[in-house]
């Protein structure tokens, strides 16, 4: 049996067994489920094929790295249509975020400077900068809706509108960073993170694997503090406060 067939198998498989359990328990997310995954597959094989391609012509990483930033932006931003210039600000947030962390891996260089090591590093921050602002941006919203009372409370005071909301804004930051805080902690002894992992199976030695690995955490907890940070301060003084009804 080819591994292609073993792999189509297996993902069947997989995916059968996810939407089994989610109809199992009611949970109205099993045609997600199998979009994502043929997305997945559709987009990775894509992917691989134009990799070569960059690969062997190093100035085309220029348009893979942006087409992985729209793409990253447009799907945080598209999630907080609650908020008001929400797209500028998850392009500004994540900008920054992800500017600063791969400036200094790759430019520094803390990690080789090469085009694989760019593609690589740059796919895995921006990834981590759109789920730090579509999180942070989340809670802010619920924040605004549950608190509205709080919030209309301190504006009556004479407080400012980013002063009412701070609080919020504050908490919406510290949830946001939960996930990359709980995978730095247990990496190694809870999991093995796919950077880890990929970079063993592309025949690093385990040290090389695990630092590598360590500039990727780190990394991304800089590049998700600054993007949660900051997207927080630019969604942090709505003019007008969201319905409480939900």
């Amino acid at each position: 049996m080819s591994p292609y067939v073993r792999l189509g198998i297996g993902l069947l498989v997989l995916a059968g067994i996810t939407v089994g359990v989610l109809g199992y328990a009611g949970i109205p997310q099993r045609r997600a489920v199998l979009l994502a995954s043929a997305r997945a597959i559709v987009q990775l094989a894509f992917v691989a094929a134009v990799l070569r391609g960059v690969f062997a012509a190093p100035v085309a990483v220029v348009a893979v790295i942006t087409v992985m930033f729209s793409v990253a932006t447009w799907t945080a931003g598209r999630r907080l249509r609650s908020h008001e210039r929400a797209y500028r600000a998850v392009v500004l947030a994540c900008f920054a975020g992800a500017g600063v962390s791969i400036a200094i891996i790759v430019g520094a260089p803390v990690l080789s400077r090469d085009v694989r090591t760019l593609v690589a590093v740059s796919g895995i921050v921006f990834g981590g900068t759109m789920t730090a602002a579509t999180l942070t941006g989340r809670r802010l919203s619920d924040g605004l809706r549950l608190r509205r009372d709080e919030i209309e409370g301190w504006l009556s005071l004479g407080a400012t509108s980013r002063q009412a909301v701070r609080p919020i804004a504050r908490l919406a930051v510290s949830e946001a960073l939960v996930p990359a805080l709980d995978q730095t902690r247990t990496v190694g002894l809870v999991t093995l993170p796919g950077a880890f992992v990929g970079a063993l199976l592309g025949g690093a030695s385990a040290v090389d694997a695990a630092r590598f690995q360590i500039v990727v955490l780190v990394g991304l907890l800089c590049a998700e503090s600054i993007t949660a940070c900051l997207l927080a301060y630019l969604l942090g003084a709505p003019a007008v406060l969201p319905s409480d009804e939900r």
